[in-house]
C-alpha cells in the first residue's frame, strides 16, 4: 500500500482527438523527480532552475504550497505527466509593478514536458494550453503571462492560442528570505475568457 497522499484533481477535460487532460495539485515531494527532470534540461533554462538538485526543486514547491496566492499543478494526459502549471494572483506578484491589474485577472507560468512525452505530436501544445485556459478561466476574466523576451517559442505558442501581446517590461529583481528572482525582461500577453471560450 502506498504512503503517498491521494491525488487531488481540480479539472478534467476530454479533448477531441487528443485525450483526457487532468489538472491535479502538485505534490512537491512525490512529483519532484519528474519536475527535476524537466527543469534541468537546457530547453527549460528560462524556468530558472537549471543546476538545482531534486531536493532543492522539492523545497521550492513545498514553499509555494504554503502560499495562498501562488499554486502549482501537474498536467496529465491520459494519466501521464505532461506539464507543470503555476497560477498566481497578479497583485501579489512582481508583474503587478509592470501593468495595471484588473479584477478577474490570473497569472500563469507553464512548462510543458519534453517533445516525445506521452506521445507528443502536432497540436500537442495547443491542446494542453486550451485545457489550461478552460481551467483557469472558469471563474476568471483574463489570463496574463510573462515569458522571457528571449523565449520566442513560448511567446509564439501563446499568440497562436489567442493571447494578445502587451508591452515588453522589466520585472524587478526580488531578493528576500527564501526567494531570489533576478530581473527579467518579459513579454506580457493576455487571453480573455471570451476568446478562450469561443467556438
Amino acid at each position: 500500500m502506498s504512503d503517498l497522499p491521494p491525488q487531488e484533481y481540480v479539472h478534467e477535460q476530454e479533448v477531441d482527438g487528443f485525450g483526457t487532460v487532468r489538472v491535479r495539485i502538485l505534490d512537491a515531494k512525490a512529483d519532484a523527480g519528474v519536475l527535476h527532470g524537466w527543469v534541468s534540461e537546457e530547453r527549460a533554462a528560462f524556468w530558472g532552475m537549471n543546476g538545482l538538485t531534486q531536493d532543492q526543486v522539492a523545497e521550492i514547491y513545498a514553499l509555494m504550497d504554503t502560499l495562498d496566492t501562488h499554486h502549482a499543478y501537474l498536467l496529465e494526459k491520459d494519466g501521464e505527466p505532461v506539464g507543470l502549471l503555476q497560477t498566481y494572483e497578479p497583485e501579489a506578484d512582481r508583474v503587478s509593478e509592470c501593468y495595471e491589474v484588473e479584477p478577474g485577472d490570473i497569472g500563469i507560468h507553464l512548462l510543458l514536458a519534453p517533445a516525445g512525452a506521452a506521445g507528443a505530436r502536432d497540436g500537442w501544445s495547443s491542446a494542453l494550453l486550451g485545457a489550461v485556459a478552460q481551467y483557469v478561466l472558469k471563474d476568471r476574466e483574463r489570463v496574463v503571462v510573462d515569458p522571457d523576451v528571449r523565449n520566442e517559442k513560448a511567446i509564439a505558442r501563446f499568440l497562436r492560442q489567442g493571447f494578445v501581446a502587451g508591452e515588453r517590461v522589466v520585472l524587478p529583481e526580488i531578493d528576500i528570505p527564501d526567494v531570489y528572482l533576478p530581473e527579467k525582461h518579459a513579454q506580457l500577453a493576455f487571453l480573455t475568457r471570451e476568446v478562450a471560450f469561443q467556438g
